[in-house]
This record gives C-alpha cells, structure tokens and sequence, in this order.
C-alpha cells in the first residue's frame, strides 16, 4: 500500500469517526478545535493535529496488529478500528476502560479489545505487534513494549520528563541493528503512571 494511500485512511478516519462522542458532553461544542480536552480521572483527548501525525506514523492499513497504551476515551482506538486495524488497548484507570469499552461497542467498533492495567507490561499473549502507541509521556520506552513490537514494527511515543515538553518520537525496529529513531512534534502529554485505578 502506497504512502498517500495511507494518509487517505487516515484522513477518512478521522472524517467519519465522531470525535464528538469521545468527549464530556460539557465539552461536545469544542470536540473539533483542535485543543486537547480533559477527560475523568486526569486524563485528557489529545488535539486532533497530534492524533493525525501519531496515526499517520504507524502506517495503519487493515490487518495491522496495534496496541495502543492509554486507551482514554476510546478515539484513537476507533480511529484505528475504523481504518480496519486490530487493536489492544491497555487502560490504567478501570472507569476509563469501562467507559471506552462500552462507547466503541455502542458505535459499532468491534475489532477493539480493552484491558484494564499497567501498560508498561504490555500484552505479551497477544504480541507481536505491528505497531505500538503510547498515549501518555515516558522519558524511556518501557522494555516489554520494545521486545513485543515486530521486527519492521513501528513505535509512536512522547517521550521526555512529564512536567516539561516532551517530543513526539517514532521508533522503527530493524530487522537486526539498532531501532531508528526520529522526532516528529514538541508535545505536551499526561505522565505514563504504574498505580493502576
């Protein structure tokens, strides 16, 4: 599949999944500035600007193995299953994963699994993954994540201290050799926490 190939999936993606639906219904006026908006529990949904160029640097096609660490309210994960990827989704606040779990039922997404847990573990019963992304600031990528991305996998995460501004970095994990690295955007996310809620 061809580069602009994929940019169309992932435009069309973000098109056609109501972005909407995956805000507090306080906040449903602002679902499409391109703002991050504050969720229950801490969290936050990431601007649309930053969704697209994490989405973007995955290459998502149908089929592609994804675990998204951060589920929050679900979007990304629609995104992803729109665009006809397989997703796990690791949440660490459970009314968080109850919530976005049943909002991407009730919307039709069904190729979404939802775990309830620490994402510096991963989901090693259901690695490899073609893709991995992180939802939420670490200043190194946990080891599980790296050993459970394929070989060719590529790797999406902000990754800096969580009190300064991070920078949005894709690893690309080579067949043999050392992991690629390139820095995509100066973010701005939520740390990446160990105390499961």
């Amino acid at each position: 599949m061809a580069e602009g190939e994929i940019d169309s999936l992932t435009v069309e993606a973000m098109r056609v999944v109501p972005r909407d639906q995956f805000v507090p219904p306080a906040l449903r006026h602002q679902a499409y500035a391109d703002r991050a908006l504050p969720l229950e529990e801490g969290a936050t949904i990431s601007q649309p600007h930053v969704v697209e160029i994490m989405t973007r640097a995955i290459r998502p096609r149908p089929g592609l193995r994804v675990l998204e660490v951060g589920t929050g309210s679900g979007y990304l994960a629609a995104l992803l299953s729109h665009i006809g990827c397989l997703v796990h989704s690791i949440e660490i606040v459970r009314a968080l994963a109850d919530s976005a779990r049943a909002r991407l039922a009730q919307l039709g997404y069904g190729n979404v699994e939802i775990r309830h847990g620490d994402g510096h573990a991963g989901w090693p019963e259901a690695a490899p993954f073609d893709a991995i992304l992180i939802s939420a600031a670490t200043e190194v990528v946990p080891g599980p994540l790296l050993d459970q991305l394929a070989p060719g996998g590529r790797l999406v995460a902000p990754l800096g201290k969580a009190d300064r501004v991070q920078w949005l970095t894709l690893l690309e994990k080579e067949a043999t050799g050392p992991l690629r690295r390139r820095v995509l955007l100066a973010v701005r996310f939520i740390p990446m926490r160990r105390e499961v809620r």
